[in-house]
């Protein structure tokens, strides 16, 4: 077993040997087993043991870690806590108060001994059972799985990852080598309760799946061990895919560009959509297959409502050519828009010259006298932040402004028919909080350019112009 492990703790765990080890140990013979095998395989550990206080005799268990650490010469935290009390003030299952306290402890003990990693003690049935839950509640490949032997839980630690070195050893390997080595670990009563899913799982489900094949917890451990190769072909098509179709991501929202995300296959749009909910809402559990399909109708089908709820805590949201992941009332960026500055809503514009804009934005213009030049550039351009419009008819009294009340617009390519700004803004889809402080390129009451969108029909460039007036927008 030990020649097993210290390959598992180096390769697969990623440890060394000169930096500390937080081990949770509860006094059972999986976490015995682990305190016992990290010590002989010459690392450094601090043992680690949470009290949850939800039994008569839970500080028995306490007291036999604290003595077999003392008798090992390992140094030994012990701690406890009030977990029926945390359940009912954050209304989580008792399973799910008692997990949260222990891990915030044990993170907490390797934040203070400046450890590399801290180490849980489970095993091969731990995996079997974990895949039967995920499989049984509608788990993807991440969740059939099963659990890595090191692996990250944000919402505890961002940087300190949870280690299983005892991952391919069965539960009753760890009870055989306890008695081997003199160790006298504690059984949990609460661990034959069939209140607990995870209990009726072991006590029930498991053996009556073995009367089918005896060697059925063996099948579903060689199947998770096949789908975690599997997981890494997909999380690396899916790292590949992120950096193409994130433009922008930040603790409550990420964004995506429509275009290139709508171009991945399905599973890939609903994997990428699933990694965002993890870094934005890592504790969402959730979210199943259901909702992320529904996600990639939302993406493929551009006709659908601009918005779309996940969950109670997380919706998609559509803008432009933007698609994003939000958080409750995230308040979304602007910058990747031209605003007028805060504190300007007019600004006066001469030609040619250069205006600077809120967020890295500046407006140039400059005059072409070659107006055959200004037309073959305007019937190549496609970008929507370029414009070249006939000089004849606009005079000196440029400015850029916001929008006002009443402002009305003729668009380029209706022929003349003229609408409400506001009413436009509306028609291609610009988000609400870009309209207020949105850049209009205006003569007195007249809107000659929204730029990003169209000119005015009146100043397009026509055949009989002999001069040209060229603006741009850009970001630096």
């Amino acid at each position: 077993m030990l020649d097993t492990i210290e390959t598992t703790l180096r390769e697969q765990c990623g440890l060394v040997k000169d930096r500390p080890i937080v081990a949770g140990v509860s006094g059972g013979p999986d976490s015995l087993c682990l305190m016992s095998v990290l010590r002989k395989t010459g690392y450094r550990i601090i043992v680690a043991h949470f009290n949850h206080k939800l039994r008569a005799d839970s500080d028995a268990d306490a007291n036999v870690v604290e003595q077999t650490a003392a008798r090992l010469n390992i140094a030994s935290v012990i701690e406890s806590g009030n977990v029926r009390e945390f359940a009912e003030t954050e209304n989580l299952s008792i399973e799910e108060a008692a997990r949260t306290l222990r891990y915030r402890f044990l993170m907490e003990q390797a934040r203070r001994f400046r450890a590399q990693a801290v180490a849980v003690g489970h095993t091969a049935d731990d995996q079997v059972e974990t895949v039967l839950m995920h499989f049984l509640r509608g788990a993807g490949l991440s969740g059939l799985k099963g659990m890595t032997h090191r692996t990250i839980i944000k919402t505890f630690d961002p940087e300190i990852p949870i280690v299983r070195p005892l991952l391919d050893i069965w539960r009753e390997e760890t009870v055989v080598y306890c008695a081997a080595n003199g160790f006298r670990p504690r059984h949990d009563p609460s661990n034959a309760s069939l209140d607990f899913f995870r209990n009726r799982l072991r006590h029930l489900l498991i053996p009556a799946l073995e009367s089918y094949n005896p060697r059925f917890r063996e099948v579903v451990w060689r199947t998770s061990r096949s789908l975690a190769g599997d997981h890494e072909i997909v999380a690396q098509a899916l790292a590949e895919a992120w950096k193409t179709c994130v433009v922008q991501e930040s603790a409550d929202f990420v964004a995506f560009d429509s275009s290139a995300l709508g171009k991945r296959p399905v599973g890939l749009q609903r994997n990428l959509i699933r990694h965002a909910i993890e870094l934005i809402r890592p504790d969402e559990l959730d979210i199943g297959f259901t909702a992320l399909d529904r996600a990639a109708q939302f993406i493929n089908d551009p006709k659908q409502s601009i918005r779309m709820d996940i969950s109670g805590e997380l919706h998609l949201l559509r803008e432009g050519l933007l698609i994003y992941v939000v958080a409750g009332d995230a308040t979304l960026p602007v910058e990747r828009w031209p605003q007028m500055p805060d504190e300007a809503s007019t600004i006066p514009l001469k030609i040619p010259g250069s205006v600077p804009l809120s967020g890295g934005w500046k407006l140039n213009c400059e005059r072409w006298n070659i107006a055959s030049l200004a037309m073959e550039q305007a019937r190549a351009n496609d970008d929507p932040f370029q414009v070249w419009l006939d000089a004849n008819g606009i005079s000196d009294a440029l400015e850029l402004r916001v929008r006002q009340d009443g402002d009305r617009f003729q668009p380029l390519g209706m022929d003349g028919h003229e609408m409400k700004i506001s009413d436009f803004f509306i028609n291609v889809k610009l988000a609400k909080r870009a309209r207020d402080r949105w850049p209009l390129l205006c003569m007195g009451e007249k809107v000659v350019w929204v730029p990003g969108y169209r000119p005015a029909h009146p100043f397009r460039l026509t055949e009989s112009t002999k001069q040209a007036l060229y603006f741009s927008l850009t970001r630096g």
